[in-house]
């Protein structure tokens, strides 16, 4: 396997992103293991960096649900892989009408969320990856790029600072190469970062930039509705020039949440406060009376945008959270009855 934007083969453990949770997991009997870290998923293997160089190993069935970002314990044998408990785990709910949940990414450090300066900004879905974030626990940082093709750019940053005043919000032109030091405290050595964003909005310039090289294809832009050709197809880890990991991702048409509650609440932790002060604890805010939350966008305090962004976060995640675990539960149901089957057959097949 050859992929160029591996690391070479002289590179620490650290400076792929191993911290000391992950050297806690591993047992007395593992410790001749080799630690590696996911950098590709493919359809029938994985694409994996050791501190003795890049390796690729096929996937069977018998392997846990692996994504890009994982720590994995390689033993002796081929076969014999330890998935190590993750840090952090983005996840959503699969595209469609498919009822999934489709893991993203894991074991990242800080969140690129990359919206452009252009019509294809838009603060409801910036609160979307936010409650991404917020859930995995992972640092956010709010990238808005083409910023030299905007007249006032920082009319939108103050915007997006609006939604929470110790967010860190930044305007970068992704052509710049002053864009990766911009954004260099977040790419040192041993940080993972992942860079997410509509189709679009430039990751794949921005991408370039901060790995220093012509890595990814990048699509311009059509001039009727502002937005560029999609041009990401799968998920993969970078070295970046500043010595920390890049994990891009193909722009997401649909982000759907799930088993997303707690990361909703805490983006919208303005509207979670105010709520306490409402005159009856399960107030919907929907014109009962005593409404902290109501009075508050008459009172022009919050607005009314942000409350319906809220409201329709929380009740997705709760309907896809719920169809999930639907699933889950007759998938169970399934194979308590196949192996119940599987054993009354072997038991008849005993008594012939």
């Amino acid at each position: 396997m050859t992929h160029p934007n591996l690391p070479s083969p002289q590179f620490t453990l650290q400076q792929l992103g191993w911290k000391p949770v992950f050297q806690q997991q591993v047992e007395l009997d593992q410790w001749q293991d080799t630690p590696a870290r996911v950098f590709a998923v493919h359809r029938n293997r994985l694409d994996i960096v050791t501190e003795q160089g890049e390796l690729s190993l096929p996937l069977t069935p018998g392997m846990p649900r692996i994504t890009v970002g994982d720590w994995l314990l390689l033993g002796e044998q081929a076969q014999d892989v330890t998935l190590l408990e993750r840090r952090s785990l983005f996840q959503r709910k699969a595209a469609g009408t498919a009822l999934e949940a489709q893991l993203i990414a894991a074991n990242v450090d800080t969140l690129f969320i990359v919206s452009s300066l252009n019509d294809d900004f838009n603060l409801n879905r910036m609160e979307r990856y936010l409650a991404l974030a917020h859930e995995a626990e992972v640092e956010p940082v709010i990238v808005l790029t083409k910023a030299d093709l905007c007249d006032e750019p920082d009319t939108y940053v103050g915007q997006v600072q609006r939604l929470d005043p110790l967010l860190v919000v930044i305007a970068v032109n992704g052509l710049d190469s002053s864009a990766a030091e911009q954004l260099a405290p977040w790419c040192r050595s041993g940080n993972t970062v992942a860079l997410m964003g509509s189709s679009g909005v430039g990751k794949s310039t921005l991408v370039n930039t901060l790995l220093g090289g012509e890595v990814q294809s990048t699509g311009t832009i059509r001039e009727d509705d502002s937005k560029g050709r999609h041009t990401t197809t799968g998920r993969s880890l970078h070295l970046m020039q500043h010595g920390g990991l890049l994990l891009d991702t193909p722009g997401m048409r649909e982000l759907q949440l799930t088993d997303c509650e707690q990361g909703v609440n805490d983006v919208f932790a303005d509207i979670t406060e105010l709520a306490k002060q409402c005159r009856f604890g399960d107030c919907q805010h929907e014109g009962e009376p005593g409404c902290a939350v109501a009075r508050a966008i008459e009172d022009g305090t919050l607005s009314e945008r942000r409350l319906v962004s809220y409201q329709k976060l929380l009740r997705e995640q709760a309907h896809n959270s719920a169809s999930l675990a639907e699933k889950r539960s007759r998938d169970r149901d399934l194979s308590k009855m196949y192996r119940s089957v599987q054993n009354h057959q072997r038991a008849n097949k005993g008594k012939r």
